[in-house]
């Protein structure tokens, strides 16, 4: 069993940064892709980025890529999501969610663990 637990969100403004933050309980870190999703008020929660588990490999949704970055600590048993030149249409819930030796986990249900979430919100 994983534990998830993201922090850093909060209120910024357009143009500002943001690093998030999920830290994972379990010796196992090390065999599990990361993912970030967001979810606004009243849509689907979607997609933002991903990392393998030996952060050699980074996928982002096409609204993110140039903006967003994700990494990743082993030994800290950290993921972080890098924020930068954010947008009001950034504004939503964060969730990591951890998907046990997927290489390629694109879908919610690809998933098997999720955090609570972390609000983002960036005003105009």
């Amino acid at each position: 069993q994983m534990q998830l637990v993201e922090s850093g969100g909060g209120l910024v403004q357009a143009g500002d940064s943001l690093r998030l933050s999920c830290a994972a309980s379990g010796p196992t870190f090390s065999s599990y892709t990361m993912g970030w999703f967001r979810q606004a008020p009243g849509k689907e929660r979607e997609f933002v980025a991903r990392i393998s588990w030996s952060g050699g490999r980074t996928n982002y949704a096409d609204s993110v890529k140039g903006r967003f970055t994700v990494s990743r600590d082993n030994a800290k048993n950290t993921v972080y999501l890098q924020m930068n030149m954010l947008k009001p249409e950034d504004t939503a819930g964060y969730y990591c969610a951890a998907a046990f030796r997927r290489l390629t986990p694109t879908s919610i249900g690809d998933y098997d663990y999720w955090g609570q979430g972390t609000q983002v919100t960036v005003s105009s």
